[in-house]
């Protein structure tokens, strides 16, 4: 039955696994790389890794530790719907969702794993449980998201000495949404864009199939050219479903009180705050303590936002980033109501 109560992101919890790992770190891999200078590849100071054999459920399980802090285990473990997404799945077949439901001692009546999403997944994850709780499909849902790509992929010995490695961080966060005024998930918008799905690629060498048998380790096929084309497609399209929501509220983006994006490089960040006309005092990011966090990035972001007191209850709040080459993008704005 559907509901005219409002729909409200009420809090979100994070992880960050283990010690901060420096450039240094990287440094000593490094080896002549065609796109070592790329401005898309230039690394942050720190990023966090994924400890060998921890999983999904595993991260999940340690940042929902503050929400079950904060909101008390009835409310966490009673929601309705779960919604996950896992940048580097712990099996092809299947997402982490029934493991981190039975984690997390949950009986929901949904359980969805979401791949398209990519960077903007917790976007689509707001948008998707709004729909769901304002269609009466329940009272509160859950939205976990990891990414755990940087210690795996990304640390391969082959792997670490390529440009890209130094890039991506480790990290997981879940957000806990439900019906109520408290906090209210103002707009929603998700955009796919087809034409550039497939764009991005797994590159080995020799070249195989991602699940054949064969040696060589497997990292993002990245070209001049194609750094170009996601450049251009990430500057567009992250402004263009702000400002699609900002018209939705009647709102300039000075209107808005925080803006939180994905944070895929320093190039990006000053980009969309160019074309937002928002001052960096107003974009949080943690690019050079986490690095590039993926579908972690906005949650972990908004959560040090509130952490250090840079928003408070009754600010708006923007959140925006695209996926994958481009294929996807989305942006939400919330009115905070405050952390409990």
């Amino acid at each position: 039955m559907t509901t005219t109560e409002p729909v409200s992101l009420l809090d979100v919890s994070v992880h960050l696994p283990g010690e901060p790992i420096d450039a240094e770190y990287y440094a000593q891999f490094a080896e002549t790389d065609e796109l070592r200078e790329n401005r898309m590849f230039r690394a942050p100071r720190h990023r966090h890794h994924v400890a060998p054999g921890t999983t999904a459920a595993d991260m999940v399980e340690r940042a929902a530790a503050g929400l079950l802090e904060r909101h008390g285990e009835d409310m966490v473990r009673g929601a309705d719907v779960l919604i996950t997404h896992t940048q580097l799945p712990d099996m092809p077949f299947y997402g982490a969702g029934g493991a981190i439901a039975h984690r997390l001692g949950m009986k929901p009546r949904h359980v969805i794993d979401l791949h398209n999403g990519g960077c903007a997944a917790f976007v689509l994850g707001l948008g998707l449980a709004r729909t769901l709780l304002a269609a009466g499909e329940g009272r509160t849902a859950l939205i976990a998201v990891v990414q755990n790509a940087a210690g795996q992929i990304f640390d391969q010995p082959t792997i670490r000495t390529k440009a890209q490695a130094a890039v991506p961080g480790d990290g997981a966060a879940v957000g806990l949404v439900t019906r109520s005024d408290a906090s209210p998930i103002l707009a929603v918008e998700c955009r796919t864009y087809g034409e550039y799905a497939g764009d991005m690629t797994i590159a080995v060498d020799p070249p195989r199939l991602w699940w054949q048998a064969g040696p060589g380790e497997g990292c993002i096929g990245f070209t001049e050219a194609k750094i170009t084309k996601v450049l251009a497609r990430g500057n567009r399209q992250v402004p263009e479903v702000s400002y699609a929501v900002c018209d939705r509220l009647g709102l300039a983006p000075d209107d808005i009180d925080l803006f939180v994006s994905n944070q895929p490089n320093r190039v990006f960040l000053r980009n969309w705050r160019e074309a937002l006309e928002v001052p960096e005092s107003r974009h949080v990011d943690t690019f050079d303590e986490c690095g590039n966090l993926f579908a972690a990035g906005i949650p972990v972001n908004l959560d040090r936002a509130v952490t250090d007191g840079r928003v408070r209850a009754g600010d708006t709040v923007l959140m925006a980033a695209f996926a994958h080459a481009g294929d996807f993008a989305g942006a939400a704005a919330v009115q905070w109501g405050g952390r409990p």
